[in-house]
């Protein structure tokens, strides 16, 4: 019988060596990912969710690791995502967004164009690409013809000097 306990510890021991190394690769892959790397361990934790609710979806068990730093890697950026979008608008300006899909105004689109049409054509289909069609990085990059990291850079850049336009104009004041 002392060999069936042991035989069982072992085992126990070898899954929880592979589940702490899971948790090492989705948490590395998550903070690889996020901006703030303190919601990496909230990333992971989301991440066990979505591998238990879609676990029938993984085809082969050594693709085990992989998959699961996959899914954090996505959720990671989901969340870079929304935060990304909250962090250009206070609370109350939050609140008063039109519902997806409702018309903006047309002083909102014409203030919009006019500082699209301010930028460079390349600097300014590269943010259409983004933002507007929704586009990756990596499927910018392939269209361009460019590493993905010029990508980012000019994305950042050009987000960076909207921003400076918009708060030096004494109209959005």
């Amino acid at each position: 019988m002392t060999h069936r306990g042991s035989e069982f510890q072992e085992d126990l021991a070898a899954d929880e060596e592979m589940l702490a190394e899971l948790y090492r690769q989705m948490l590395r892959a998550a903070r690889n990912r996020l901006y703030n790397k303190d919601e990496a361990t909230d990333v992971v934790q989301e991440a066990w969710i979505r591998i238990l609710e879609r676990q029938s979806t993984l085809r082969e068990a050594d693709k085990l690791i992989p998959w699961a730093r996959a899914i954090a890697a996505n959720i990671a950026s989901n969340v870079n995502r929304g935060a990304w979008r909250t962090s250009l608008l206070s609370e109350g300006e939050l609140s008063q967004l039109p519902s997806r899909g409702a018309v903006p105004s047309p002083d909102l689109m014409a203030e919009l164009s006019d500082m699209l049409g301010r930028l460079d054509s390349v600097t300014r289909t590269l943010l259409l690409y983004q933002f507007y069609y929704g586009f990756k990085d990596e499927e910018i990059a392939a269209a361009f013809e460019v590493p993905v990291g010029t990508v980012k850079a000019r994305i950042h850049r050009s987000k960076k000097r909207l921003r400076k336009e918009a708060a030096e104009d004494p109209a959005n004041s």
